[in-house]
């Protein structure tokens, strides 16, 4: 077999364990995996990722910082010519922890913020939760490390959107990776706060007008792998030039999720059963991406053949050969399959000129494991028949809170 280098990111879940209880948690954080990797693991695995030449790697958890030797991590990650980034929920990172975290050559850090204070406390789990994301932030600051901050894009935060951003560009923050929350781990028991297809045409019109007014004020916006697709906000979206356009799933291509007991997967999100390639305990990390199928799917995705798992309306798309189906993860967790992504602009937009609304229902529960999903139905139903009475957290255009800043039109490329 060839050898070939394809990764260059990694996400690492370094533990499980986690001070807060997110709503739409796809890990089920909380309590450290049994089997987690021992330092002596921990610091091995550093050596493998640079070796198979990662060049920046992400801390995650749960929540990194409850890990006792995370910055012996960090500092490992760093000393071996790696960029180490951290992405954190912030309860609890310390003026002192900051220092330490500087210290230990963390260069960037997000923090998330997924909505005004009673929304995010409320998603989040715990009381004060809000507060802290923001002294963390501030803590950041005064030492000099870099932050952004990471929204996930729900019915109960999408109406805040734009005073969400007001928060975190007043805050200092430098990016905003925003990204809509799928059905995995607690978000399928809490699936009644997943936006709905049909929603989208009424997100992704503000989400616009938020990106157009955060890029003129300096704030680089980041759209997540389920974000866009061909609508006509794409390039606005990501970044604006005639090239910025969704161009198909890069997992195992150019990123590498690693879970807290070594398992390997070619994205951080991906559902655990269905696509882990191996384990560092068991293999070396280099003959986990160089062999094992589960991190192969999209090698030859520019071929005919790269478009045959696709199904559904994503099968008839014109934009089938580029996009694939968009975010893997996404399909996957609704459908049990990937290859067709209901959370897609230009689909939404395609069913509506139909006459078509698009809605999903849980058809099985999840069972309870760190990424897990159940399976979600779809039903297609005329775009003038009357919703469901016993939603309460439908979004519409009225939902939404817009902040102080001036609002634009925005320009459909």
């Amino acid at each position: 077999m060839n050898e070939y280098h394809r990764t260059s990111y990694a996400v690492w879940e370094i533990t499980l364990k986690c001070n807060l209880a997110c709503q739409h948690c796809g890990s089920r954080a909380g309590h450290t995996r049994s089997q987690e990797l021992t330092t002596a693991e921990a610091l091995n695995l550093v050596e493998q990722l640079a070796e198979v030449g990662i060049t920046e790697v992400t801390i995650i958890g749960g929540e990194a910082f409850l890990r006792p030797d995370w910055l012996e991590i960090a500092q490992a990650i760093t000393s071996r010519g790696m960029l180490c980034g951290m992405t954190t929920g912030g309860y609890g990172i310390s003026l002192e922890t900051a220092q330490k975290m500087l210290n230990a050559g963390i260069k960037v850090v997000s923090v998330s913020v997924d909505g005004l204070e009673a929304t995010h406390d409320r998603i989040r789990g715990k009381q004060g939760s809000w507060q802290w994301a923001f002294k963390t932030m501030s803590h950041l600051k005064q030492v000099g490390i870099p932050f952004g901050c990471n929204t996930q894009i729900n019915r109960l935060s999408a109406p805040e959107f734009p005073k969400i951003y007001e928060k975190i560009r007043d805050a200092g923050a430098f990016a905003w990776q925003i990204q809509l929350t799928v059905p995995m781990g607690n978000a399928v028991d809490n699936h009644q706060i997943l936006l709905q297809p049909y929603e989208l045409l009424d997100v992704y019109p503000m989400i616009a007008q938020v990106v157009q007014q955060a890029r003129k004020e300096g704030v680089d916006v980041q759209p997540g792998n389920n974000i866009g697709y061909y609508g006509p906000y794409e390039r606005l979206l990501r970044g604006g030039d005639a090239w910025a356009f969704w161009q198909g799933c890069n997992a195992g291509l150019s990123t590498l999720g690693i879970e807290a007991d070594g398992a390997i997967k070619g994205c951080p999100s991906l559902p655990t059963a269905a696509y882990t390639g191996g384990n560092i305990r068991e293999r070396p990390l280099r003959e986990i991406i160089e062999q094992a199928e589960e991190l192969r799917f999209n090698i030859g995705a520019d071929t005919p053949s790269g478009t045959t798992h696709l199904w559904g309306f994503c099968q008839t798309c014109e934009f089938a050969q580029l996009c694939r189906g968009g975010c893997s993860w996404t399909a996957h967790v609704f459908f049990e399959r990937r290859g067709n992504n209901p959370y897609c602009h230009h689909r939404a937009l395609t069913q509506a000129k139909r006459g078509i609304r698009e809605r999903f229902y849980l058809e099985r529960p999840a069972e309870g494991r760190p990424f897990d999903h159940g399976k979600f139905a779809l039903i297609e139903e005329p775009l003038d028949e009357p919703l469901p009475k016993d939603d309460p957290l439908q979004f519409f255009t009225t939902s939404i809170q817009w902040g102080t800043s001036p609002v634009e039109t925005v320009a459909r490329t």
